[in-house]
């Protein structure tokens, strides 16, 4: 006998989703920020290395 949470409103259905989407954007906003910086030491450690790592597939500077 568990009484069930009345049905959302379109409203609250919305802004539950708007939250969702921004915390799954902040989080492959963190991934590319950690996958940078793994790229940056790379560099950083191969200096006056002609075998420097390239940008990973699919990544760009697009700032969208």
């Amino acid at each position: 006998m568990t009484d069930s949470p009345p049905p959302l409103t379109k409203v609250q259905k919305a802004e539950i989703a708007r939250q969702e989407r921004l915390a799954r954007e902040a989080a492959a906003l963190r991934a590319n920020l950690r996958r940078r910086k793994q790229q940056s030491r790379a560099r950083a450690d191969s200096t006056g290395d002609e075998t420097a790592p390239s940008p990973a597939a699919g990544t760009t500077d697009s700032g969208s």
